[in-house]
């Protein structure tokens, strides 16, 4: 399943080039993950109340296409894979249907007590649904 969050972008985020500065992706794949996680039924402080957390363990971005100031964004997320400790999701940028950069993300699923990573509980995986990867693997 593909869920959309809409972003526009600000001032903030675009560099002297006038286009967005690379750090901010990865800011806007975090937040589009916790959108889609409440979509799914998973609020985060769910997730952490339940004694679960998830940390990023490996991100690729490519780009295609800038974007710029009071761009509006489109940032399409979906289950790439589900392991027995991790997880993967996509992530589109797309300005008017246009793609402008695909990235794929790690996480890990830890213990909120600091005991290290866990395996996925069903809480996790039933908010992540099938896989239905976005980019070709």
């Amino acid at each position: 399943m593909t869920f959309t969050h809409p972003h526009r972008v600000r001032y903030v985020e675009v560099d002297a080039q006038g286009v967005v500065f690379n750090s901010w992706y990865l800011a806007w794949f975090d937040d589009a993950m916790t959108g889609f996680l409440v979509h799914r039924g998973l609020p985060y402080s769910d997730m952490l109340a339940s004694g679960h957390d998830v940390q990023l363990v490996r991100s690729e971005i490519d780009w295609r296409t800038g974007v710029g100031f009071q761009d509006e964004l489109a940032i399409a997320v979906s289950t790439a894979r589900i392991g027995r400790t991790s997880f993967a999701l996509d992530f589109e940028v797309r300005r008017a249907g246009e793609v402008t950069c695909a990235g794929r993300t790690v996480y890990v699923v830890v213990g909120t007590d600091g005991s290290g990573k866990r395996p996925i509980p069903p809480l996790i995986a039933d908010a992540l649904g099938a896989p239905a990867p976005l980019l070709a693997p």
